[in-house]
């Protein structure tokens, strides 16, 4: 897609919302590219002085590395503007208040205080903006005695408890791949919670402190563990692939180097239909077998037996011939095949963009499609103050002179 194929997509669901965005590194960013993405003029301050994180991580394009050259932000911040704005200025700070006066939301993910030392804390922000939704999304919120914590993804995972079931029970704590809250829960919820905020404010005229305390949405998504153990006094550790309700329930070799396909079977009829075209029948008189879902005895010989049975399959093969039978089944992929993926292709999963320093580069589209008010990435991450004259000039309605002064005096740097 190029900028003219851009700028024709039809106006988002928040189109004319305008955002300060002082959120930086993985679940904020991710948080305002969603809101980017679905038509607000989001504008990320930041500063050379100290990038974004995020702009320093790789994968790099062409593995040259540079502050406009991270494939891992350009995802992040798809539709966005940057505007160069060095806060350890006095007039720097000046000159965020009067972008956050022309904007319907403010958002950031430091720590409690740090906004609050810029002057633009919540309770100073709504003595001069009393309409402002202004979100924080600090690991542990605006309150409590661990408020003052700093911590990223990881330590989420840890603190809410996903890297204790994450794994192997014989082994350490394996954990998700990834920091899984920065990239699901906590982007997503801070979304939800921020569009009530502005629902309310459309329909009262009132702003309200949004406070999203990053672990908060982690642990959320443990509900029946939590209760396992409030309920049933059973506290829930690692079980691998295993699962209470589903067996056999895992990740098996097929032919070929490191090729896997996972295998979930939840009915008996599938369990037969599994058996019979594996050509493995004489596993449905086995007696370790029998009573399988939830109480499998002996499930770590099955899992060996059906490593056996798939091992010299075609994995692709074998997973349209399974599903064909009503047996949920699906390859593992690499990266190139998921891009090449045809079901993804089809729902334009995968979209190109034209970025002023990596040209044509790939990015992800939102996980939604709406037929009225589409939300689509509009314009490639921007470089680090790539649009800083430009949103002078329209939010701050500051002349090219005073810009070249206040350059000049690295405020906007």
């Amino acid at each position: 897609m190029n900028a003219a194929q851009s700028n024709a997509i039809a106006p988002g669901p928040l189109s004319g919302v305008k955002v300060t965005d002082f959120t930086w590194i993985g679940a904020g960013s991710f948080t305002t590219k969603l809101l980017a993405d679905m038509g607000a003029d989001v504008v990320k301050l930041e500063t050379a002085t100290r990038p974004d994180t995020l702009r320093m991580m790789p994968p790099f394009k062409d593995k040259i590395t540079g502050v406009n050259r991270s494939g891992y932000f350009a995802d992040r911040n798809t539709s966005k503007r940057s505007i160069a704005l060095n806060m350890k200025k006095p007039e720097a700070r000046q000159l965020a208040r009067l972008m956050i006066e022309q904007s319907h939301i403010v958002i950031n993910n430091f720590t409690p205080d740090v906004m609050t030392k810029f002057g633009l804390g919540w309770d100073q922000v709504r003595d001069f903006k009393p309409d402002i939704v202004y979100v924080a999304m600090s690991l542990l919120g605006a309150t409590g005695p661990e408020r003052d914590y700093l911590g990223y993804g990881h330590m989420i995972n840890a603190m809410s408890g996903l890297l204790r079931l994450s794994g192997h029970p014989d082994r350490d704590p394996t954990g998700t791949g990834t920091n899984y809250p920065d990239h699901i829960p906590n982007p997503t919820h801070a979304v939800f919670a921020l569009l009530a905020a502005l629902r309310h404010l459309r329909r009262t005229g009132e702003g309200q402190f949004v406070d999203v305390a990053q672990l908060e949405p982690a642990v959320s998504l443990l509900g029946p563990t939590v209760l396992e153990w409030t309920v049933n006094g059973r506290n829930r550790t690692r079980m691998g692939n295993r699962h209470d309700e589903l067996a056999p329930h895992g990740v098996y070799p097929t032919a070929g180097d490191d090729r896997w396909i996972a295998i979930a079977v939840s009915r008996d009829e599938q369990w037969v239909a599994l058996a019979q075209l594996l050509e493995r029948t004489a596993w449905l008189d086995e007696p370790r077998w029998a009573t399988r879902v939830g109480r499998l005895h002996d499930a770590q010989a099955l899992d060996a037996a059906l490593s056996d049975a798939t091992r010299g399959r075609d994995g692709q093969e074998l997973m349209t011939a399974l599903q064909a039978r009503g047996v949920p089944a699906g390859v593992v992929l690499d990266c190139s095949e998921v891009i090449t993926d045809p079901q993804l292709v089809h729902r334009r999963q995968w979209v190109r963009l034209d970025h002023p320093e990596m040209g044509n580069s790939l990015y992800s589209a939102p996980p939604m499609h709406l037929s009225v008010t589409p939300a689509w990435p509009r314009r490639p991450a921007p470089l680090l103050g790539q649009h800083t004259r430009e949103v002078c000039h329209e939010w701050l309605k500051l002349d090219d002179q005073r810009i070249d002064e206040l350059i000049a005096q690295e405020v906007l740097k």
